[in-house]
């Protein structure tokens, strides 16, 4: 059972994992804009201040000068809040990192709704579709502290533009401590009425959602999908036959992300009915992340009352 009363720092598992493999590469260097307090990049400045550089207010400049450092063999990880990483630099990743296929990973956190009380100019709900949607660029949402330290390892291992989405509030564990990322998606839970996929915050409530509804009858099967791009499409298309319905859970909008990326599968491989569960085109409001959750369907009753009664209606 997952204990969610022992939540824990997933931000301050991306600083530690920072330092970890910068331990293991001296040519991982980490570039922040002033807001190394929040990303928690400011543990790799403690330990390797002559590798970090805070560029300030100035996202733009950040990924340009992590192009031309990865342009001279370096492993830059360029951190900020997701909507800076992601929105005001998309010229520069677009055309700077990923046209050249340069080695610069791009973290953002505070991605989606969960970011709470700053609003909807802070809710980075399209992040990922904009991160997707580029040539050359991997992207990784992780869901807790391990799979954030295990995708800071993949990413620094890879050769090539990487953007990785964190969480703003604390998670608790999922995996243990021997888990390694799951490239390729991982099966949290077997059945055969529903298929679920989710990643990042909405995986341990789409786990106990799969308690409530296994409760009303209904079996559901959970897949973990850290990796939305590229995604493998084997173990989406395993049971597309067999299962009666597809459901895709996202702390993002449901255009452009997993859901989106889930459907273009399905659709040229094996069509399928699809429940998209997310935020439906609309920008994120002021709240505490809890109250957002519930009001935007994010929470484990409400998926599990969303897919019943998409059920009942098949």
């Amino acid at each position: 059972m997952i204990d969610r009363n022992n939540n824990k720092s997933i931000r301050a598992a991306y600083g530690n994992a920072l330092v970890k493999v910068g331990k293991e590469n001296e040519n991982v260097v980490v570039l922040d804009a002033d807001v190394a307090k929040s990303t928690m990049s400011i543990t790799f400045q403690k330990e390797y201040p002559e590798r970090f550089f805070d560029m300030g207010i100035a996202e733009q400049d950040m990924i340009a000068t992590a192009a031309g450092l990865a342009s001279q063999g370096k492993i830059p990880f360029a951190s900020t809040f997701a909507v800076f990483a992601t929105g005001r630099t998309y010229d520069q990743i677009r055309n700077g990192v990923c046209y050249g296929n340069l080695n610069v990973k791009v973290v953002g956190t505070h991605g989606g709704i969960t970011v709470g009380e700053d609003g909807a100019s802070h809710h980075a709900l399209e992040d990922v579709s904009l991160m997707r949607g580029l040539p050359n660029m991997t992207v990784i949402v992780p869901a807790d502290c391990k799979e954030c330290e295990e995708a800071v390892k993949y990413a620094a291992q890879i050769d090539g533009p990487v953007y990785i989405r964190v969480a703003r509030s604390n998670v608790p564990d999922v995996f243990g401590e021997d888990y390694k990322l799951a490239v390729n998606g991982q099966v949290m839970r077997e059945g055969k009425d529903v298929t679920i996929i989710t990643n990042g915050e909405t995986l341990v409530e789409v786990l106990d959602a799969a308690e409530i509804l296994a409760n009303k009858g209904i079996d559901a099967k959970v897949i973990n999908m850290p990796v939305v791009k590229p995604l493998n499409n084997d173990i989406i298309l395993k049971d597309a036959d067999s299962t009666k319905l597809y459901v895709t859970v996202e702390n993002h909008s449901i255009i452009g992300g997993l859901g989106s990326a889930v459907c273009e599968v399905l659709s040229e491989n094996s069509p399928t009915k699809v429940l998209r569960i997310g935020t439906n085109d609309v920008f994120g409001q002021s709240g505490t992340a809890k109250s957002l959750l519930e009001f935007y369907g994010l929470t484990a009753e409400k998926i599990a009352e969303r897919i019943a009664e998409k059920m009942e209606n098949l």
